[in-house]
């Protein structure tokens, strides 16, 4: 028997199971997304030969005031190394990730933890945070992702989609909404608080035509052109240096929310330290554009990063949604440069700053800079000076899908 909705659960708010995975004492077990009231739900359910599923008196975790979980994923992580491991693998070895698509929001949630074997829940990590504001894996526009073990290169492939951000009038026109991001590989990041995420090195095998630049000074107000590359199909990979933090703007304490400041202090608007990045898809004459850049703030006790993605200048289209997004990064960027990598694709641009620690999707339609008319270009509106250390550019093949 197939896992049913049972115990009160209403049929429509029971969906999107998750890969099963072999527990300690030989059963199966998946979890399916749920809701009761506004507390979120992973039920679990228990099969002995995979066919026949009994509901488990307990769920596998649940969280209060997160409304329907749609999309849940539940799977081991190492505590060392890129390497993926298996669904089943579970041990001291391995630290566990929960992700829920919180369908009030529309976004990807997770957090770090532990699987108890012994009462069989999920623990997150003390400190971590569930729900709204919690960790993302991108902080635009991503939703409904699974993960997969890849067992013939030992990795774990995370699947997202994009939605769209022009009209329903629009997407009518095209034919079609919707479309699948680019795969990434996961795992835990060194400090064990946060997933990294990159594009699986499979797209490198569309690259060609490489251009490089290095050692540009971006002094205050600069703006250069990345010339060489198809900037509409297009994989950016640029590294900044911040010599002088002196005039790093103070992070205020109502400063929480990274998306809110990124509104509020986009490309155009001079700092500091930044905004400094990427324009990408970007008219001759800058009528529209989608800037990717970073700005780092003096904190209490330390230098902040914020990543932002602008998409309010993206197109002369006033229907389209221009929601500007950001997500603060940890990264220390006294010590180490700060990076960005975007894939570039007619109507997205997928951006990974810090070498996946953060990321970052943009659904953009520009009506100018569409083809060979899209430029690529290289900024700085912030006071204090900063070095590209390294940026390699490619042009983009299409790819061949059989």
């Amino acid at each position: 028997m197939a896992p049913t909705p049972q115990n009160h659960i209403n049929s429509s708010s029971f969906r999107d199971p998750t890969t099963a995975w072999l527990g300690h004492d030989g059963e199966w077990r998946v979890i399916i997304g749920s809701k009761i009231d506004a507390r979120g739900l992973a039920i679990m359910f228990q099969s002995k030969d995979f066919v026949k599923w009994d509901q488990v008196d307990h769920p596998l975790h649940y969280a209060d005031g997160t409304g329907m979980w749609e999309c849940p994923d539940f799977f081991p992580v190492a505590k060392n190394g890129k390497a993926g491991v298996d669904t089943s693998v579970s041990g001291k070895h391995v630290k566990h990730v929960l992700k829920v698509s919180l369908d009030d929001t529309k976004h990807d949630h997770y957090t770090v933890g532990t699987y108890d074997l012994k009462k069989d829940i999920y623990v997150p990590n003390k400190g971590s945070i569930e729900g709204y504001t919690g960790l993302r894996y991108d902080y635009g526009k991503y939703y409904a992702s699974k993960t997969f073990f890849d067992s013939q290169k030992k990795r774990r492939v995370l699947w997202g989609w994009v939605n769209e951000s022009s009209s329903v009038d629009d997407d009518i026109k095209k034919g079609w909404s919707g479309v699948q991001a680019i795969p990434r590989a996961v795992w835990l990041d060194a400090s064990g608080k946060q997933l990294i995420q990159w594009p699986i090195m499979e797209i490198q095998k569309l690259r060609k035509d490489k251009v490089k630049l290095a050692n540009k000074v971006l002094k205050k107000g600069s703006i250069i052109a990345v010339k060489g590359v198809t900037a509409a199909q297009a994989d950016v990979d640029v590294s900044f240096k911040v010599k002088s933090f002196n005039k790093a703007q103070r992070l205020k304490a109502e400063w929480k929310d990274p998306q809110l400041v990124c509104s509020q202090m986009g490309a155009a608007a001079k700092g500091g330290v930044g905004p400094f990045g990427l324009l990408v898809l970007a008219s001759n004459n800058l009528e529209e554009y989608t800037s990717v850049f970073f700005r780092i703030f003096k904190g209490q006790d330390k230098y902040v990063v914020l990543m932002c993605s602008d998409q309010s200048r993206s197109s002369l289209n006033a229907n389209n949604d221009k929601t500007t997004y950001g997500a603060f990064l940890d990264v220390d960027p006294v010590r180490e440069n700060v990076s960005l990598r975007s894939l570039i694709d007619h109507s997205i641009v997928e951006s990974f700053g810090s070498k996946g620690k953060g990321c970052i999707t943009a659904r953009v339609y520009p009506r100018l800079a569409i083809g060979d008319k899209a430029g690529l270009y290289a900024f700085n509106n912030g006071t204090e000076s900063v070095t590209i250390t390294k940026l390699s550019a490619w042009s983009m093949k299409k790819a061949q899908i059989s």
